[in-house]
């Protein structure tokens, strides 16, 4: 078995005793070879050959090398590799700008000729390879449920995502709730070199200073934290805009320095993680409030990819609509609901805050509805208004709570802190920290 057995190579020459010549010496090197004598229709017949290079004269009747070059379609069809005379020097020179692999002079030196060919074939199953492999690993990171659509917003994120995926470059995904950021993260890492290290999600609303050094850089007495369990992997921060002050100048140290010192440790210790974060907030706005600090936003915003809202992507809604309705049809075993121009009508007059979060739940309420034999978009989609402003985490409702909580008793007590702080059952620093972490203007409650 040769070292070229399994590659396919398709020849085109219009000369036959050269073409047969070429066909000679290529299957004893072990090649599957087609031959055809006309470069005319060569285009229509690669997806039944399936050749990994094409092996082509310069001159010949009808259409010539150049011009069958320029008929392939860039980045998927098979290389092309140009036989040329002398005299063709300069127009073979032309079609390596133009994206032909490489020529051979003739008369060619066949060892040189199947050392090309054999590169260019290498290099094509390579790129077909990956293309896969990128393609299926797209799949399994979710980027097909949560960027499913057609329109270039969507299409222009996801080669974002699989172009930034193995680069290991900070990145900063902003968007609104519901858009997907955290499944974007995972896309990142599944799709990265270290795919197979830990994926660390981090919710920067719960962090607290008081014990984020013990919980995430450990004691030398009791053990590891989790920064240092996820060394290697990726570490992604979530609302991030609403980590405390305090925090923020403990994740820049780690980040800055890539060491961390467990409490009680006399020695740092190096940790190495890919930091994306997240947000759905102005961050620019939380720079001039002074609510987060510009040099950690230095350090996490290599990359900043913006996730669309639903509304910004109208033309995607039938499509994720009914990609929706056939998943829950089948977890319901019900046939899926057909979208009927009153459904239509409903889906695009919506303005959808929830973004995708909320039409998935809508088209589950639209399934569950149809096991019953009634319901409309109009109604799966009324059903969710008076959930609207309700958070869609428990962190985000103990949040909102306390949020109202604290608003109430400083309104009560006309902004005496002290007093609360005591009918709130909390010491006045930590009155302060929660205003803070909750991004509350005490002077506008008063």
């Amino acid at each position: 078995m040769t070292d070229s057995e399994g590659f396919r190579v398709l020849v085109v020459d219009d000369d036959k005793s050269m073409r047969l010549s070429l066909v000679e010496l290529l299957e004893a090197a072990g090649w599957q070879v087609d031959a055809l004598s006309r470069a005319t229709g060569v285009t229509e017949r690669l997806d039944g050959l399936m050749p990994d290079v094409i092996l082509s004269d310069m001159r010949m009747p009808g259409m010539s090398g150049l011009e069958l070059l320029h008929s392939l379609e860039p980045n998927h069809a098979p290389p092309l590799i140009l036989i040329s005379a002398h005299g063709d020097i300069p127009l073979a020179v032309q079609a390596i700008q133009d994206g032909a692999y490489s020529f051979v002079e003739k008369p060619y030196e066949p060892k040189r000729l199947l050392a090309i060919l054999k590169n260019a074939a290498t290099q094509n199953r390579m790129r077909q390879s990956n293309a896969r492999l990128k393609e299926r690993l797209g799949k399994l990171s979710g980027l097909d449920r949560v960027l499913l659509g057609g329109s270039d917003l969507v299409a222009d994120l996801r080669r974002d995502i699989l172009d930034l995926a193995d680069t290991g470059a900070a990145v900063f995904i902003e968007g609104e709730t519901g858009t997907g950021k955290e499944l974007v993260a995972r896309a990142l890492h599944d799709l990265s070199a270290d795919a197979d290290a830990p994926f660390l999600a981090l919710n920067c609303a719960t962090l607290s200073a008081d014990t984020f050094e013990a919980e995430m850089f450990g004691t030398a007495d009791r053990g590891t934290g989790r920064l240092l369990a996820a060394s290697g992997g990726t570490l992604f921060l979530d609302e991030i805009c609403s980590c405390p002050p305090l925090v923020q100048a403990k994740l820049l140290r780690v980040i800055e320095d890539k060491t961390l010192l467990p409490i009680g440790a006399q020695e740092p210790i190096p940790v190495r993680f890919r930091v994306i974060s997240a947000t759905n907030e102005d961050m620019a706005q939380a720079v001039r409030d002074n609510r987060f600090r510009q040099d950690l936003l230095f350090r996490i915003n290599t990359v900043t990819l913006h996730l669309p809202a639903l509304r910004d992507r109208r033309e995607d809604l039938v499509l994720l609509a009914t990609h929706f309705l056939k998943d829950y049809a089948r977890v319901y075993e019900v046939a899926v609901p057909a979208i009927a121009q009153d459904d239509l009508a409903a889906l695009l007059a919506h303005d959808w805050p929830g973004n995708v979060r909320e039409l998935r739940n809508a088209c589950e309420r639209r399934v569950l509805a149809a096991r019953r034999g009634g319901g409309g978009f109009a109604d799966a989609i009324h059903a969710d208004q008076g959930l609207a402003d309700v958070p869609d985490t428990l962190r985000e409702a103990v949040a909102a709570f306390e949020r109202e909580l604290i608003a109430k008793a400083i309104r009560a007590y006309e902004g005496r802190m002290d007093a609360a702080a005591d009918a709130l059952g909390i010491g006045r620093r930590t009155l302060n920290e929660k205003i803070v972490k909750l991004g509350l203007d005490k002077d506008s409650l008063l």
